[in-house]
């Protein structure tokens, strides 16, 4: 049995007999997106997980009011504001980010154990077609918004000895590189497949060695000469020492409930990337472009 089947859902009466509210108020607040809840085949059907978590996060000064969960696609500079922002805030309040991969995230923010889901699940000029219908496919996207991060380069990270080896796309498959493949579900992955079909190959027709489940393990199978290439950001194959071959500008978001977009700690975070210091380390990472970033993408209404 999955995880997603083992999650109770309760019926509108059950959540007014749970909230001690009237049935039709129940309905009203589904209706207004203020409770979590979807609808299948015309009847609502409600969480309890989190019902829970909205009652918790209701509270007037509520628990969960003083933190901010992230899960989702792994970035270097997403860590270092993180980082950043709790030194800023110290013990008073939690920010917290644990890269999980794309999908694993939306799944984490779908059951509410995450506040923001961060994702890359396609190339800048098709994030509109990609990331809006990988959202759809899950629960209680109704509930959810896309806001803009910012655009990354993604390409090949490859070592620096071996990238005259790879200027032509079409003869990279054929050459003798030993690869480091991301887990299912991560952007990079997918981003990986994608350009491999482009070059009418597979993941099968690569000697993958390594499955890493971040950008930081992938660069380092690759810096300590136990792989040779691998599918990442051109920020990470910097901070590594290691060359890189740009394939794709992408689109790095943020996902969330809209009660969520309001919280204090992700307004902080957000405020960052328009100071004048981020954009200072972004451009010595390398491979980020901060304009738009905050930029409401997609909610359901739309």
């Amino acid at each position: 049995m999955t995880d997603e089947a083992q999650l109770v859902y309760m019926s509108a009466k059950q959540v007014a007999e749970y909230l001690d509210l009237n049935e039709k108020k129940v309905y009203a607040m589904a209706n207004d997106r203020i409770l979590p809840a979807t609808k299948v085949t015309g009847k609502w059907l409600f969480p309890k997980v989190l019902i829970d978590r909205w009652v918790m996060d209701s509270c007037h000064s509520g628990m969960l009011t003083d933190r901010l969960i992230i899960t989702g696609s792994d970035d270097p500079l997403l860590s270092m504001l993180v980082a950043r922002l709790m030194g800023k805030i110290g013990s008073r309040e939690l920010v917290s980010y644990s890269a999980t991969g794309s999908r694993l995230g939306l799944e984490l923010l779908a059951k509410g154990y995450a506040d923001v889901c961060t994702l890359h699940w396609g190339s800048f000029d098709e994030r509109n077609i990609r990331h809006t219908g990988l959202l759809k496919g899950y629960q209680h996207h109704q509930q959810w918004i896309l806001v803009h991060g910012y655009k990354r380069q993604q390409g090949l990270i490859v070592r620096p000895d071996l990238h005259h080896r790879v200027q032509e796309q079409s003869e990279i498959v054929a050459q003798p590189l030993r690869w480091v493949r991301r887990q299912s579900g991560a952007g990079s992955q997918q981003h990986l497949e994608h350009w491999l079909v482009s070059q009418g190959s597979s993941i099968g027709d690569l000697d993958v060695r390594f499955t890493a489940f971040s950008e930081r393990e992938l660069a380092g199978y690759i810096a300590r000469g136990d792989a040779d290439i691998g599918f990442g950001c051109q920020a990470v194959a910097r901070e590594s020492g290691l060359a890189f071959v740009p394939l794709l500008t992408e689109s790095f978001d943020f996902v969330m409930s809209q009660g969520i977009y309001f919280r204090r700690q992700l307004q902080q975070l957000l405020g960052m990337l328009a100071a004048p210091d981020t954009r200072q380390v972004a451009a010595m990472l390398g491979g980020y472009d901060l304009s738009g970033a905050g930029q409401l993408l997609w909610s359901q209404g739309q």
